[in-house]
């Protein structure tokens, strides 16, 4: 069996499955943050009538209204408040980060666990070695709070063999931006994607963690790499408490095999309207950015704002320009004060935000006139999402957006380096 069929296998009390097969599993965490963490609650208060089975598995977030711009917002987060207590599950609220970061800094993540949530990009913690994959909200009402349990088909698993070493000016972003254009949009419909090969070998914990990022827009149920001592020591580093990490059997069946070779890779761009339409910078290189942003679930590590730092050291944000810097958690901020990142950033003319999602979706922050665009690290770019749906959104990694910053115009961070 693979990782994934071996880890659905324990948690639903069987020796072994099969893909195809249809499991009850047992659920170690579920992941909310504050707009479907209201939608939940209030299916599952006034329709499901039974006590919540394992609050402490239950984490919600306030990651999207960090900041209420309106009364309706402000209600949504003090209903729930109420709701956390009167069940007694975690609660991060408004500044700790968005939801996918706080839940591994704060050890809620652990290898081996069956993880669900409600947002899309859940698949994100197959990174620490985990089935994870996200769920309606009604589902988490009605088997997750009540019963600690969800169903699975088990899915048939692809290996994505990667190979290759980058090029100065190209970061791992960069791959999984391409890679979700070769694999295509709905590419993976309801697979397993097995992220393997010497490329991922090479990469820190942070870096590997963009590659579960893309599955969800990729149509797969769930995308995970196997832990290695990378993985199992960076664990170590946020909890103490048990796992027990699982790793595929070593002669392991895939459906296929596809693999990549990253070594002549260009920085890349994913284009509106969509996160599959990617071109190399240098083709779209000179379109006007209003907007610039370090932030989301793939966005906002300590990684991407020492990208940043090496491109604005020594320059400033364009006049035409604003630079948003969102720390993805309140860990990443304070190292970024210790490393002098911070003042150093803030002096270039960038803007820092808390802890939080960014303007996803703009609830707090980033939305954009018709005329205006935005270069960031978020993770989709689907019309409307930032405000009217006539602003175009561009996805890229943290050097070319910091280049962007600079240049007003998309740029090719290499010319900055």
């Amino acid at each position: 069996m693979n990782m994934i069929e071996k880890i659905l296998a324990r948690a639903s009390g069987r020796k072994a499955v099969e893909a195809g097969e249809v499991v009850v599993a047992n659920v170690d965490c579920l992941l909310l943050h504050d707009l479907s963490g209201y939608l939940t609650g209030r299916v599952f208060e006034k329709e499901v009538h039974r006590p919540m089975r394992y609050p402490e598995r239950v984490v919600m977030i306030f990651d999207h209204h960090f900041c209420p711009p309106s009364e309706e917002g402000a209600l949504v987060l003090q209903e729930n408040r109420a709701f956390a207590r009167r069940h007694g599950i975690n609660l991060f609220d408004c500044g700790n980060g968005n939801t996918h970061h706080v839940a591994v800094r704060n050890g809620f993540i652990r290898p081996g666990s069956v993880i669900v949530g409600s947002d899309s990009h859940t698949p994100i913690h197959g990174t620490l070695g985990c089935f994870a994959t996200g769920l309606g909200n009604d589902s988490h009402a009605g088997t997750v709070m009540p019963f600690g349990k969800a169903w699975f088909k088990v899915p048939d698993t692809i290996e994505v063999r990667l190979s290759g070493t980058h090029k100065p000016g190209v970061t791992a972003r960069d791959a999984a931006l391409w890679l979700t254009a070769q694999i295509g949009e709905g590419g993976a419909i309801y697979k397993s994607l097995e992220f393997t090969g010497p490329y991922i070998e090479q990469l820190e914990f942070w870096d590997r963690w963009l590659f579960p990022h893309i599955v969800v827009d990729l149509g797969a149920k769930c995308g995970y790499i196997e832990p290695d001592e990378k993985t199992l020591a960076f664990v170590r580093t946020v909890t103490d408490k048990p796992f027990a990490a699982v790793r595929g059997d070593a002669d392991r069946k895939f459906e296929a095999t596809w693999e990549w070779d990253f070594s002549a890779l260009e920085p890349q761009l994913a284009c509106p309207p969509t996160v599959g339409n990617v071109k190399t910078v240098g083709e779209v290189a000179g379109a006007p950015v209003q907007w610039a942003e370090l932030g989301g679930h793939g966005g906002g590590r300590i990684e991407d704002f020492r990208l940043a730092a090496q491109i604005l050291k020594g320059r400033h944000v364009h006049r035409d320009s604003r630079f948003n810097l969102v720390p993805s958690s309140r860990a990443v901020f304070t190292q970024a004060v210790r490393e002098g990142l911070v003042e150093l950033l803030h002096e270039c003319g960038a803007t820092w935000f808390p802890p939080s999602t960014g303007s996803n979706q703009a609830y707090n922050m980033g939305a954009m006139t018709a005329q205006e665009t935005m270069i960031s690290t978020h993770a989709r770019n689907f019309p409307g999402r930032n405000g009217n749906p006539e602003a175009k959104m561009y996805l890229a990694s943290a050097l070319t957006v910091a280049a962007s910053a600079v240049a007003g115009k998309i740029a090719d961070p290499r010319d900055y380096l």
